[in-house]
């Protein structure tokens, strides 16, 4: 009644001459159900009715209390009167609309929820009222979350909440046709709250409360907002526009399958048994004993598994298929006094079809997994990487490989994605020197007559300043950047030792600190083994992450690099969180380039998860669509010499939820996404009407028609001799018979 009162009065004898607008700022929390039930659904609107309708319905519906506060609380509930309703109904001239952490949720009674979930979403929140109140002008009146009372000035948290909030608002008013009309950032400066007092911060501006006159500063979210109302908005990058144009001749198009399928069960033409049909009672073959055939040669083509594999591939129409050997299972004693002969003659199957249907093997000879790191159990039992004898066991484990499979592969991976978040620095030094080793021996005695190229793969997500406008953060990032993958690149791709700001650091922390991190020290010799040794920078790229140096959330920040990592909430992500980021690999590859120079890069894995009960798995479409466009912006704008690309991962059996392949009930079926990919690979990337048609080499053709005969000239022969034989019998019969009449005659 007060609200209405004052309402009126304005409206009576001040509007007139002064043309303002008057309301009333309700606040509001969002819920959503738990199971989407009727019931819970009718929960949810009780509980917005009990928190917002109350008294909003009175103001701008119809004068009265929503009905479901009527029903639950009956006596309880004052009565407004026929006048009375008249006189509160319409007293808005807009809705005016808080939404924030402690009036929407932090002093919310948890009674009010009524045993639902509450949610941040503020474009939801809107699109309710707009829907209850019969479309109102909205303003949002107070709108923000806070960060830590410790943080100072890079408050990057609070400026990714604002983004969320302000991107909600405009959604709301752009695709759902919300009337909101204008957005206030609550607050201008930091102060105390009412009920966290100084242990949070929700201000643009800085105030240290220690000082004598309460020094005010401007924080990141102030440049963040600043820019955000001078585009009025988010605008579209140019730099985030795709682009059109196709790659280079020769682009390696390829899919990775971290293992390959292996089954070397006999094919059923290798049996020498003869087997009769027991027709009658157990209705099985059984074997005759004593009887045998003879038995034929062995050849690849007897393995289901690898021609089921070998289909799939030239479905996909890929250029270069990548997995990597099982040193744990080839070699398992670790040297080569046990041999898996079955295990190898199996690789060297896969790797001859895939080149009989002209599809590039790219084979890794060690790939870490989660036990024992795929290495032989004597090894990884006596310190893994940690004990120097590794690195000569790999040496003779890469002989052996090259030996017997060098013929068919021409494109080789050391080791595939070593994982620096699991490696000490003992065993990244061993590692190394392991790495240049095989390098070396492969470049002095096999590359000659076999003619391929080998590096190492390592694994390089982007890291990005979480405040775009902090030097601090940029001084982060670079570091992270320089321990993720600088640390095992900088030795090979650059001078031959580590990364100087890792030996800074860790000489920082090992000072001031109980730690004691030590970084190994290479001899000259080393270094010159090491440096250089690579034929190509190859790379998997999969996201990209923000981190900050205020410290903020104590779960997402590593003390030893005194980091924050950082979540930009609107950012598309997968079913497990993994951010979708296309413009972080542009970013990467042009670190690459700026950092090693022009060296030859391959992309040997990018993909994304995604739900595996969806049958249109349009989140993977998205992400290679936008990532490829990415890499082609990199070579085309850039100048940076990509080479290759390959999608993770082939299918969902070998790794759940990112093949291009589904795998259910013992059968695969191709996604979306392969189709989509298949085309890009078909196209050679995004061509255009302005497109230059790239006059490419001729290449041996690879139509099924062609492949069908190809592939069984001995069986052709067999039908051609046999044909030839017919020909002339039935020459001579006819011969014959015609002489024997001349004779009657």
């Amino acid at each position: 009644m007060a609200h209405a009162k004052v309402w009126h009065l304005y409206n009576d004898h001040f509007r007139p001459t002064q043309r303002g607008k008057v309301s009333i700022a309700l606040s509001s929390h969002w819920i959503k159900p738990q199971r989407m039930t009727e019931k819970n659904i009718k929960e949810c609107q009780k509980s917005l009715d009990f928190v917002l309708g109350w008294f909003a319905k009175p103001i701008f519906i119809d004068g009265d209390y929503p009905e479901s506060m009527r029903s639950n609380l009956s006596s309880l509930l004052p009565e407004f009167s026929e006048v009375e309703k008249k006189y509160i109904k319409g007293t808005a001239d807009f809705f005016a609309l808080s939404f924030g952490a402690t009036l929407s949720f932090q002093l919310l009674d948890s009674h009010m929820k009524f045993q639902q979930l509450e949610s941040i979403s503020l474009r939801q929140l809107l699109y309710w009222i707009s829907s209850e109140y019969n479309n109102p002008q909205i303003f949002i009146v107070e709108n923000s979350w806070f960060v830590s009372g410790s943080t100072k000035r890079d408050d990057a948290k609070y400026i990714y909440y604002l983004k969320k909030f302000i991107m909600e608002t405009l959604k709301a008013i752009r695709y759902d046709g919300v009337n909101v009309f204008g957005y206030t950032v609550w607050s201008l400066l930091d102060g105390f709250e009412w009920h966290r007092g100084y242990s949070i911060r929700r201000g643009l501006f800085y105030v240290d409360f220690q000082s004598h006159d309460k020094k005010l500063m401007p924080k990141s979210s102030v440049l963040f907002y600043q820019k955000l109302i001078e585009k009025n908005g988010f605008p579209p990058l140019p730099e985030n526009q795709p682009i059109e144009g196709i790659f280079p001749c020769g682009f390696a198009w390829g899919i990775v399958d971290n293992y390959i399928q292996v089954d070397t069960t006999p094919a059923q033409f290798l049996d020498s048994n003869v087997y009769v049909w027991d027709v009658h009672q157990t209705k099985k073959l059984i074997k005759v004993d004593g009887v045998f055939t003879s038995k034929r040669k062995h050849h690849c083509v007897d393995f289901a598994a690898i021609r089921l594999q070998i289909s799939l591939l030239q479905e996909m129409r890929v250029t270069h298929f990548h997995f990597s050997l099982k040193w744990s299972l080839i070699l398992p004693l670790g040297n080569l006094s046990l041999i898996n002969h079955t295990l190898v003659g199996y690789y060297q199957c896969f790797a001859s079809e895939l080149l009989r249907v002209n599809i590039t093997p790219v084979v890794a000879l060690w790939q870490p997994m989660a036990e024992n790191q795929e290495l032989p159990v004597s090894l990884a039992k006596y310190g893994a990487w940690e004990n120097p004898e590794t690195v000569q066991a790999f040496v003779e484990y890469a002989r052996f490989c090259f030996t017997s499979f060098g013929d068919h592969v021409k494109f080789w991976i050391t080791m595939n994605e070593p994982s620096v978040k699991n490696l000490t620095y003992t065993a990244g030094h061993n590692l190394l020197k392991a790495h240049a080793k095989a390098w070396h021996l492969y470049d002095k005695e096999f590359r000659r007559s076999q003619k391929g190229k080998i590096s190492i793969a390592l694994q390089a997500d982007w890291v990005e300043p979480a405040c775009p406008f902090s030097r601090n953060d940029q001084e982060v990032a670079d570091r992270i950047l320089e321990f993720d993958i600088g640390w095992l690149a900088e030795p090979i791709f650059g001078n031959g030792d580590y990364p100087q700001v890792m030996r800074a650091w860790l000489h920082r922390r090992n000072s001031v600190d109980l730690y004691n991190f030590h970084l190994p020290y290479f001899s000259e010799d080393e270094k010159k083994l090491i440096q250089g040794s690579f034929d190509f920078f190859a790379l998997s790229h999969y996201t990209t992450t923000l981190v900050g140096w205020e410290k903020e959330d104590a779960l997402k920040y590593d003390h030893y690099l005194e980091v924050q990592m950082i979540n930009d909430i609107t950012w598309l992500h997968s079913p497990n969180r993994a951010a979708v980021v296309p413009w972080g690999l542009r970013k990467l590859l042009k670190w690459v380039k700026s950092k090693y120079g022009d060296v030859p890069i391959y992309v040997m894995a990018n993909g994304i998860d995604d739900d595996q009960n969806m049958v249109h798995d349009k989140l993977r479409v998205y992400y290679i669509q936008n990532y490829i466009n990415e890499a082609l912006k990199a070579y085309t704008l850039d100048n940076v010499n990509l080479q290759g690309y390959f999608v993770y991962s082939f299918n969902d059996k070998t790794a759940p939820k990112y093949g291009l392949y589904s795998y259910v009930a013992n059968q695969y079926e191709p996604k979306p996404s392969m189709k989509h990919y298949r085309e890009i690979i078909d196209s050679n990337g995004f061509p255009g009407p302005e497109t230059p048609e790239l006059l490419c080499p001729d290449e041996i053709a690879s139509c099924p028609e062609c492949h069908f005969f190809r592939t069984r000239k001995s069986l052709l022969a067999f039908i051609s001799f046999i044909f030839v034989a017919f020909v002339v019998t039935i020459f001579f019969i006819t011969y014959y018979s015609k002489r024997v009449e001349r004779r009657y005659k």
